[in-house]
């Protein structure tokens, strides 16, 4: 056993099955003595069924996995070299293609047993964008091993028919400065400044949720376990109350037989006197008429 072999195979399974096999996995790795290997395995969180439906694209279409990967490295170096045309040609590829792909993951996931909606299939295409976009995307989404949709933070700018992006010329010199477009100007980066700081709280506040629902989830874990426990200690406590009671009708019957056979060695004994005073009575009787 070991980790990339159990992680792989968890994440092949539908988002119901996965606690489960995860539990399993832990406990034969620490069967073996592995507690290292079971504290990973035990960390691996469950897929969101976006995720698990992303993963299941990976899987089961390893096809066209490159294509969208080298599609991204050209769009990536388009947008670097403002080349217009290039963008241009690769946009159009680039939703054909994430059409294309969140369909095929939509009648996957429908064939695997689990329909998905419109809300789960923009999910899935927001992520095949984020791999277009991110290079550290690409990667994890390449891996199959999701456990909730990417988000494009930064996507690439729409390219219009007919422009010419231009790469930067040599700066003008500034104008001279007016009290307006200064204030405009500061109004400006206090508006990005508070647009990143809400940009922030929100990343913080999806990953407290996100640990609040992994939290949930071991603590959902661990009261079946409890649970399974308690029942097993009453199935116990039963046998060893049912044992019990069978050890004291035992040892009740060992005593009634022991009295018994007490009873009848002595039984046996008072007719084997009687017997011997018979037979001498008879031993007399039987010289006297002599």
């Amino acid at each position: 056993m070991d980790y990339d072999s159990v992680a792989d195979e968890l994440y092949a399974l539908r988002p119901e099955e996965f606690t489960a096999a995860r539990a399993s996995a832990v406990a034969s790795a620490r069967t073996t003595g592995d507690r290292e290997l079971a504290g990973r395995i035990g960390a691996l969180r469950r897929p969101s069924l976006a995720a698990w439906v992303c993963n299941l694209l990976v899987r089961s279409s390893p096809g066209e996995v490159e294509p969208l990967l080298r599609l991204g490295e050209g769009l990536r170096q388009a947008h670097q070299d403002l080349d217009g045309a290039q963008l241009r040609e690769l946009s159009r590829r680039q939703h054909a293609l994430i059409r294309a792909l969140s369909l095929q993951a939509r009648q996957l996931a429908k064939e695997a047993g689990h329909p998905i909606g419109e809300g789960v299939q923009r999910e899935v295409e927001n992520t095949l964008h984020a791999v277009l976009a991110d290079p550290e995307a690409a990667r994890a989404w390449a891996g199959g091993r999701l456990t909730k949709p990417l988000d494009a933070a930064v996507g690439f700018p729409a390219v219009a028919e007919g422009a010419r992006p231009q790469r930067p010329a040599s700066a003008p010199a500034p104008a001279p400065s007016r009290p307006g477009k200064k204030a405009g100007e500061q109004q400006r980066r206090r508006l990005d400044r508070a647009r990143k700081e809400v940009e922030a709280a929100e990343r913080e506040l999806r990953e407290l949720r996100d640990e609040a629902a992994a939290a949930g989830e071991a603590a959902g874990e661990a009261k079946q376990q409890v649970d399974a426990l308690q029942r097993r200690v009453e199935e116990l406590t039963g046998e060893l109350e049912r044992i019990r009671s069978e050890h004291q009708q035992a040892r009740f019957a060992e005593r009634t037989a022991r009295e018994r056979a007490r009873t009848a060695d002595r039984r046996v004994r008072e007719a084997g006197r009687k017997a011997a005073t018979a037979a001498a009575q008879l031993e007399r009787l039987t010289s006297s008429d002599a």
